[in-house]
């Protein structure tokens, strides 16, 4: 068989295939629940506002939170359209839930469940996840606090030059 008749052949077998994808998709299972604290931060889908010190004092700062993944993860993004946007990805990891912070500094450190009480869910940094402490600033500890259902406060631990930095809280309203 020529290779121009393969690529042809190739390309129908690919077009048949598309409307099943499309009927696939369209009729994606839905998502299975998660650990409770992942369940509770499905709540925060929307768009929040607040003041959040970076660093170099307070700057206003808006948030979204979306689902994704057929309801399997939580897309936060700060700063979008800005040269400071960041997005942390969470998800369950074994039956707890995890998270993914792609960083504005250029690297994406991960965060492990440490501890949720009625108000509050707490990450720990994972030292798996490729970051040296001692070597790379990163951010290192993160705390989501539920105010109600319109207010939540969140706390981030930087490292630093090899120096912890102490967590600021920030408190976000949600936009309506």
């Amino acid at each position: 068989m020529n290779p121009r008749s393969l690529i042809a052949r190739s390309l129908l077998v690919v077009a048949a295939a598309l409307p099943l994808c499309a009927a696939e998709s369209q009729s994606a299972p839905a998502a299975k629940p998660g650990s409770p604290e992942f369940e509770r931060m499905k709540s925060l889908v929307g768009t929040w506002q607040g003041r959040v010190d970076v660093g170099q004092g307070p700057v206003d700062m808006v948030a979204t939170y979306k689902l994704i993944a057929g309801g399997s993860v939580l897309e936060e993004r700060v700063f979008a359209g800005t040269p400071m946007e960041m997005t942390t990805m969470y998800f369950d990891n074994g039956g707890k839930i995890a998270g993914t912070h792609y960083c504005v500094i250029g690297n994406r450190p991960q965060f492990l469940f440490k501890a949720a009480d009625s108000k509050s869910i707490t990450f720990e940094f994972d030292s798996n996840c490729g970051i040296d402490p001692k070597k790379e600033s990163h951010m290192h500890s993160m705390k989501i606090i539920f105010k109600d259902a319109n207010t939540i406060a969140t706390s981030c631990g930087a490292i630093m030059d090899g120096k912890e930095v102490p967590a600021k809280e920030s408190e976000l309203k949600r936009m309506k």
